[in-house]
């Protein structure tokens, strides 16, 4: 691709990401302005704060452009104050917020003219830069349908088309015992905690073919599991005895229905999707239940990403194609995972599927850098996180856009959070 060509596609995703940032923010003052949840910030704050990290990077770091607005760099720094604090900061309000961000994406286009992408420093080399925000945007834009979920506000559940599922192939695939390459040292737009690829030998394992799905996890609440320490891990059990959870996050039951709160709406649990809004804990204990074990972050790449015939680490778990419609649920085409079985197409090489869209699934994981690893382009993006108190999430979910998934792409949050879109699937070592 020549350097117009990735120029016009960058342009391109530039204007997509910043229609979907207006669309989620398309709402009455107040809404913007209040806050939902101590778990997440007012929405005008995300919708400024993403612009004043674009010019931060692209306009004053990459460009060297004098700053336009240094004054506000305090109050949409997302580490100077936690989002329950953040109603209390001096932030814009909604018609100041869409006029910063505008004057700042007209430079942002100025500089993608007549920048060299060839130019070997890091920041523009392949359009780097602009890789880094237009994910951070859309990760963002996800953070805001979190918030408008949290809400219970309506408008925003698109019942999109998606395939329908089917139940047909094995409950696990089998792994095989083997090295592979885990992350990328390649991939133009990676972020540092996906660098540098590195071999990593595994053992045989057994990993589900699908995420856990409603049924399978309703029959784990009927059959005791949120009320039986055994399944729980110590910390585990003192957060559902605190918290008094007894199902996943907006689940209610009214005789022997389900129900789930979905942007404002109640309707029966659809059970032949997978499972949302549970913890890590209550996911490592339904595995605990269900005699596996959650996979750790390497198992869960390898079964997406590895093609053992070519011995190489694919970009999705399909190839290098794109991802469309047929292949996974992305780009918040409808409001809710797809069926179970919805995508054979997108299955990798050994047979898994769904591990791409619909939902992140939690591994069992702790969040710790790469043998090699150096921070880029700030040690905020991922080094201050490192340690055991961040469980990693794969795979991305369907409110996530394909320009910020992918097979080595790693998540991460603590191990009570919910109110993402997360799930999970099942595994096992060969000796079980």
């Amino acid at each position: 691709m020549n350097d117009f060509d990735t120029k016009e596609r960058i342009a391109a995703q530039l204007l997509a990401v910043r229609d979907r940032s207006l669309t989620y923010t398309e709402a009455d003052d107040d809404l913007l302005l209040r806050q939902h949840s101590p778990l997440m910030s007012p929405l005008v704050w995300d919708l400024a704060h993403v612009g004043n990290y674009e010019e931060l990077w692209v306009l004053r770091e990459a460009a060297g452009i004098t700053p336009l607005r240094p004054e506000i760099d305090d109050i949409y720094d997302a580490f100077k104050t936690p989002r329950k604090d953040r109603p209390t900061l001096p932030f814009m309000g909604p018609v100041e917020a869409r006029r910063y961000i505008e004057g700042v994406r007209g430079r942002v286009l100025d500089v993608l003219d007549t920048i060299d992408l060839d130019d070997p420093a890091p920041l523009h080399r392949d359009g780097f830069v602009f890789g880094l925000v237009i994910q951070h945007e859309h990760q963002h834009d996800e953070t805001m349908l979190a918030t408008w979920q949290l809400s219970g506000q309506p408008g925003l559940v698109r019942d999109g088309d998606l395939p329908q599922g089917r139940d047909r192939g094995p409950e696990e695939v089998y792994i095989p015992a083997g090295p592979f390459q885990m992350g990328t040292t390649t991939l133009p737009w990676a972020y540092d905690n996906e660098r540098p690829g590195h071999r990593v030998d595994l053992p045989a394992y057994w990993i589900d073919r699908l995420p856990v799905g409603n049924r399978a996890y309703a029959a784990f609440i009927e059959g005791g599991g949120y009320d039986d320490p055994r399944w729980w891990t110590p910390e585990g059990w003192q957060w559902r005895r605190g918290t008094d959870s007894t199902a996943p996050l907006f689940w209610t039951r009214d005789g022997d229905t389900w129900w789930r709160t979905r942007f404002g709406r109640a309707e029966p649990v659809p059970m032949d999707e997978p499972v949302q809004h549970v913890c890590w804990y209550e996911a490592d204990a339904y595995a605990r239940w269900a005699g596996k074990r959650l996979p750790t972050e390497a198992e869960w790449e390898k079964a997406c990403g590895w093609d053992p015939k070519e011995q190489r680490a694919r970009r999705y778990p399909w190839g290098e194609q794109e991802p469309g419609p047929d292949l996974a649920n992305l780009g918040h085409r409808a409001a809710r995972p797809a069926p179970l079985g919805a995508y054979p197409a997108g299955a990798g090489a050994y047979g898994v599927e769904q591990m791409i869209g619909d939902v992140w699934e939690w591994t069992g994981s702790w969040f710790h850098p790469y043998p090699g690893f150096r921070s880029f382009p700030y040690k905020e993006y991922s080094e201050v996180f490192f340690g055991q108190e961040y469980r990693v999430l794969r795979g991305g979910s369907w409110a996530a856009d394909p320009a910020a998934v992918r097979t080595t792409f790693r998540n991460w949050d603590y191990p009570i959070r919910r109110q993402i879109f997360t799930g999970f699937r099942c595994a096992r070592s060969e000796r079980d």
